[in-house]
């Protein structure tokens, strides 16, 4: 019987080549190496779960007890902690991607065990059986792709661009999938044929600092610049004029759910996705791309993008941001001196300060915690949250009927 529900909680970081060099080191107080630090992991994910208090795993802790930690609702409904939160920089562009749903989640990983392929192979698509719906809160100005233009848009795109004047009357005839398909099939030579006099008329501008970051000649150019001497050019090219180019300002939001084709491009964000390391890809990247299983779960529509400020509590210091997902629930909660939050966890809540310092007080158990550091509480915990001068910290749970 577990005689606390609050304790100090140590991520996992994930060292990915898009990721930046400063950013996390500095917000959770480590010292840096000369790698990227791409992602901070916040949860229990068997590949890399957090440690809770001195010498126990966040994962085990819940398998061991999952009424007490999670509570019976959530285990009898999802059998683990339905979410994963993490911190992101992302420093380059990463792959174009598309998450499955849970039911085709389920179905790819079922075949691809029976077809006896390693779930660590590089070929493999699917790592788990779940769904993966994403939500986002900037904490600088971020930059993402974000679904398919609206049809009007896209065309004045294919009409503009002289090197996709030819896919017009691909687009008027066979739509969103018709254009994409045809792209994604192209081969490696076809696209360097195709997109070298695009490339060529990009990078002077890009180099020469001419470019913004609202154009796709932008991104075009700064994932190009990534790219070794001699690779060829990549087909993820064509995603960067056929989908919407977002900004979110710090504290915007939005929402990513299964078959919505997008892709991060550059900033820090706090990130809350349902459990699952499923990821079919697009393009931008050197990782393995199955366009056939990738064009099974596109969702070939137009995509207006909904940039969310969340609802704002009755308290005033709490900011929900909803979204369809039942998996998890994010929030960010700002207070002053003087300001007294106070919530009891329906499930288990993942909490981290980012910026400021913070008390949290759950029964007999107080813990402070500063910018980057982090705290579990467990179903049932009934605390308050209060700041000698002031913080905002960011919450990940799940929605409790």
């Amino acid at each position: 019987m577990l005689t606390t529900k609050l304790f100090p909680l140590k991520g996992k970081v994930q060292n990915y080549a898009w990721g930046g060099d400063s950013f996390i080191p500095q917000m959770i107080g480590i010292e840096k190496e000369e790698k990227p630090y791409a992602e901070y992991w916040m949860g229990a994910h068997d590949n890399a779960p957090a440690q809770v208090g001195e010498n126990q795993q966040l994962n085990t802790m819940i398998k061991n007890d999952p009424s007490g930690t999670i509570g019976n609702f959530i285990n009898d409904k999802f059998g683990r902690l339905p979410f994963l939160f993490k911190v992101l920089d992302v420093k380059d562009v990463l792959s174009i991607q598309v998450h499955p749903t849970k039911i085709e989640a389920e179905k790819g990983f079922a075949r691809e065990n029976a077809e006896g392929i390693p779930v660590i192979a590089s070929h493999r698509n699917y790592k788990d059986d779940n769904h993966k719906p994403e939500i986002m809160v900037a904490l600088s100005e971020f930059w993402l792709l974000h679904g398919f233009l609206p049809k009007a848009k896209l065309e004045e795109v294919l009409k503009s661009v002289p090197e996709f004047n030819y896919l017009l009357p691909v687009f008027q005839e066979e739509g969103f999938f018709g254009l994409y398909k045809t792209v994604m099939e192209y081969s490696a030579e076809e696209v360097n044929t195709k997109l070298q006099s695009l490339v060529d008329r990009v990078m002077p501008l890009y180099n020469a600092g001419k470019l913004d970051k609202a154009s796709p000649d932008y991104w075009t150019a700064k994932s190009v610049a990534l790219q070794e001497d001699g690779a060829d050019l990549d087909k993820g090219i064509y995603s960067i004029y056929f989908f919407n180019i977002v900004r979110a300002d710090i504290g915007d939001a939005i929402f990513q759910d299964a078959g919505l084709p997008h892709a991060y491009m550059e900033g820090q964000n706090m990130e809350l996705m349902a459990n699952s390391d499923n990821v079919l890809r697009g393009g931008l990247t050197p990782k393995h791309i199955d366009v056939p299983e990738l064009l099974k779960h596109v969702t070939f529509e137009e995509t207006h993008p909904n940039i969310m400020k969340g609802e704002l509590q009755e308290d005033g210091l709490e900011r929900i941001y909803k979204s369809p997902a039942p998996d998890f629930e994010l929030s960010r909660i700002a207070v002053s001196k003087g300001d007294v939050y106070t919530s009891v966890a329906k499930t288990a809540q993942v909490i981290i300060v980012s910026e400021g310092e913070a008390t949290v007080e759950e029964g007999a158990t107080t813990v402070s915690i500063k910018r980057g550091e982090v705290v579990v509480l467990l179903v049932d915990a009934n605390y308050k949250i209060t700041s000698t001068t002031s913080a905002v910290l960011f919450k990940a749970t799940a929605p409790v009927e």
